[in-house]
């Protein structure tokens, strides 16, 4: 359902709760500048894929900042 840039974009902003993390993104997005449009439609489209999930679904992703995928690691 996400990859792996979206799973990095909820794991940097997950505040723990599936409402939360949109809240959050939604907040980031208000400091994105008009030069940030692939960072603006991928954080748009983790917003409305965490829309449709329950809270349930959501608490079984895997978050854990120890998953984070860097380039060139």
């Amino acid at each position: 359902m996400f990859n792996t840039t979206e799973m990095n974009l909820m794991i940097l902003y997950n505040p723990g709760t599936r409402l939360g993390l949109m809240e959050e993104l939604g907040n980031m997005l208000g400091y994105l500048s008009g030069e940030e449009t692939g960072l603006r439609r991928t954080t748009v489209g983790v917003i409305r894929k965490l829309q449709t999930m329950t809270d349930e679904d959501f608490d079984r992703l895997d978050l854990d900042p120890s998953g984070l995928c860097l380039k060139g690691r």
